[in-house]
C-alpha cells in the first residue's frame, strides 16, 4: 500500500482545526504511518508463544494490613466512552439501571466513597468519557457532591479521523461530518493523559500509581492488596489476567513474544491462524482491561518515544456510515490500552479470580447481574453468589433479547432466580416471574410469536416447553 507524504498533513490539519492536542495528534500519526506502509498490526501464531506460568492473586500474601499512604499516592480511571449501543442504547451505557435500581455510576461512585471513608484517604477517581457520554454523565454525578465537582472528575477521550480506504486521505461525509471522526480505542488513555495535562498533574500531586478500568466491570473494584503487590513490585505496568473458558476464545489473550508479554486481539490475528487464537488449553490467559500503571514510568516512557506510547495497531475496516452499507468503506485506526505491556520493560501480568471480571456486554449478561447469581458488598461490589468460579451461561434468542427493552418487556414479573443455574438457553418470547427458580440446565422454547409466561416453581436440568 502506498500513500503520498502530504496526506498525512491534511489529517493533522483536520485535526488542528477540531481543537485536538498534539498528544492525539501524534498518537494518531504514529498508527497513520504505520497504516500507509501497510502494517496492520497483524500477530501471525509463529511469532508467538503460549504463557506458561503466571503469578495468582490467591498465593499473594493476604496480611490484611493496608498501608494508608499507599491510597493517598493512587488514582483510579474508569473507561465510560460508551454508549451501549448494541443492547439498543442511545446514552451513556453506565447510566443503565444493573442491579436494584443502581445504575453502573452508581455502584463506582459508592465503591470509591466507601473506600475515602473507610480508610479516610483521599484516593483519586477520574471518569474517561467520550464526547458521547460527558454530558449525561457530569450531570448524573452531580448526585454525589461527596466526590467533588463533577466537572474535576473528568478525562476527556479523543476522537480522531476516519481514513478512505480507497485514498488513505481523510474521508468527506457532508451528509452527516461527524461520521467522519470515530473513537480510536481505549488505548487513547495515554495521550489523552498527556493532552490533558492530568498527567503532569497527577505526578506533581504524588499519584504515583494508576487502576484502571472498564466502567460496565463492577467486578474491577480499588483492590488494596493488589495495590501494595504492585506497589512492592516495581512493576511499571501489570495486568489483571484471568483464565480462559469457551466463552472467552473469541476475546484477546495474552501471549508472549522473546521475553517479552503482549497482547493480541482477534482484529490482529490472521485469519488461518484463527483456531490457534481460540484455542483456550493454548492460550489460557485474558486480558480483564484492569491495568495497573507506574505513572513515574509511563512518563519516562513518553519521553524515550517522543511523547506517544508506540502501540500496535489494530485496523477495523467499516463504512463511513454505519447504517448504510454503500457508503464509503473506512479504516478505523484503534489500539487498546493493555497493548502497552509490551510497551514497559519488566511489565507483568496476575492471574486474579473471574469475580474481578463481571462486564456487562449483552443482555444476558445483564440478565445474570440482575438475577441473585450476583449478590451486592458492603463495599458496593458485585460477587457471584455461590461457590462456583464461573457465572451462569445465558444464550437468549437475539431476535427476542438482544434490546434492553426487549430484555424489560420479559421481566415485568421479575427476574427468575439463577443462583443455582448452571446453564439457560431460551427461544422465543417468554416472560420470567421472581418466583421461577432454575437449577443446573435449563432449556426453555416457545415456538409461538405470542410471549408466553413461565409458571411459578422450580426447574432442574430439563427443558420446559411453552
Amino acid at each position: 500500500m502506498f500513500t503520498e507524504p502530504s496526506r498525512l498533513s491534511e489529517f493533522v490539519g483536520k485535526m488542528q482545526a477540531a481543537g485536538l492536542s498534539q498528544a492525539a495528534i501524534r498518537a494518531f500519526g504514529h498508527n497513520y504511518q504505520k497504516l500507509a506502509v501497510g502494517d496492520h498490526g497483524l500477530l501471525p501464531e509463529t511469532s508467538i508463544q503460549p504463557v506458561q506460568n503466571l503469578p495468582r492473586l490467591q498465593e499473594i500474601s493476604r496480611s490484611g494490613a493496608i498501608e494508608p499512604s499507599l491510597l493517598a499516592q493512587v488514582s483510579v480511571v474508569k473507561l465510560n466512552g460508551g454508549l451501549g449501543t448494541s443492547m439498543g442504547l442511545e446514552r451513556a451505557k453506565t447510566l443503565l439501571e444493573v442491579k436494584d435500581g443502581l445504575t453502573f455510576l452508581d455502584f463506582i461512585a459508592r465503591q470509591m466513597l466507601w473506600v475515602r471513608q473507610r480508610y479516610g484517604a483521599p484516593v483519586c477517581f477520574l471518569l474517561m468519557n467520550s464526547f458521547s457520554t460527558s454530558g449525561d454523565t457530569l450531570k448524573f454525578l452531580a448526585r454525589y457532591p461527596e466526590l467533588g465537582p463533577a466537572e474535576s472528575l473528568e478525562l476527556m477521550q479523543n476522537q480522531v479521523p476516519k481514513v478512505d480506504a480507497g485514498s488513505l486521505g481523510p474521508v468527506s461525509w457532508p451528509a452527516n461530518p461527524q461520521l467522519e471522526w470515530c473513537p480510536p480505542g481505549h488505548g487513547d488513555l495515554y495521550p489523552s493523559l498527556v493532552g490533558s495535562g492530568w498527567l503532569k498533574r497527577l505526578l506533581a500531586a504524588g499519584r504515583r500509581f494508576m487502576f484502571v478500568s472498564n466502567a460496565d466491570n463492577l467486578g474491577a473494584s480499588l483492590d488494596l492488596e493488589l495495590l501494595g503487590f504492585f506497589a512492592a513490585s516495581g512493576r511499571p505496568f501489570l495486568m489483571e489476567v484471568a483464565e480462559r473458558t469457551a466463552a472467552d476464545r473469541k476475546g484477546g489473550h495474552l501471549a508472549q513474544r522473546g521475553d517479552k508479554l503482549i497482547l493480541r486481539e482477534a482484529a490482529q490475528c490472521p485469519e488461518q491462524d484463527m483456531p490457534a487464537f481460540q484455542d483456550t488449553t493454548r492460550h489460557r490467559f485474558f486480558n480483564t482491561n484492569n491495568l495497573w500503571i507506574r505513572l513515574d514510568a509511563l512518563q519516562a516512557l513518553l519521553e524515550r518515544h517522543g511523547g506517544l506510547v508506540p502501540l500496535p495497531l489494530i485496523t477495523n475496516r467499516k463504512t463511513v456510515d454505519p447504517r448504510d452499507k454503500k457508503s464509503p468503506e473506512v479504516f478505523q485506526l484503534e489500539t487498546a490500552m493493555g497493548a502497552a505491556i509490551e510497551c514497559f520493560d519488566g511489565a507483568g501480568a496476575v492471574v486474579v479470580p473471574r469475580e474481578r471480571f463481571a462486564p456487562v456486554k449483552t443482555t444476558a449478561d445483564l440478565l445474570a447481574v440482575r438475577s441473585d447469581a450476583y449478590r451486592v458488598t458492603e463495599d458496593w461490589r458485585l460477587l457471584l453468589s455461590r461457590a462456583n468460579v464461573s457465572p451462569p451461561t445465558i444464550d437468549l434468542e437475539a431476535s427476542h433479547y438482544k434490546l434492553v427493552d426487549q430484555l424489560t418487556a420479559a421481566l415485568v414479573k421479575g427476574v427468575p432466580s439463577l443462583q443455582a443455574c448452571r446453564e439457560l438457553v431460551v427461544r422465543g418470547p417468554v416472560a420470567f416471574r421472581n418466583d421461577n427458580v432454575f437449577i443446573g440446565r435449563v432449556s426453555i422454547k416457545n415456538p409461538s410469536a405470542t410471549r408466553k409466561e413461565i409458571a411459578p416453581g422450580t426447574y432442574t436440568d430439563c427443558e420446559i416447553n411453552l
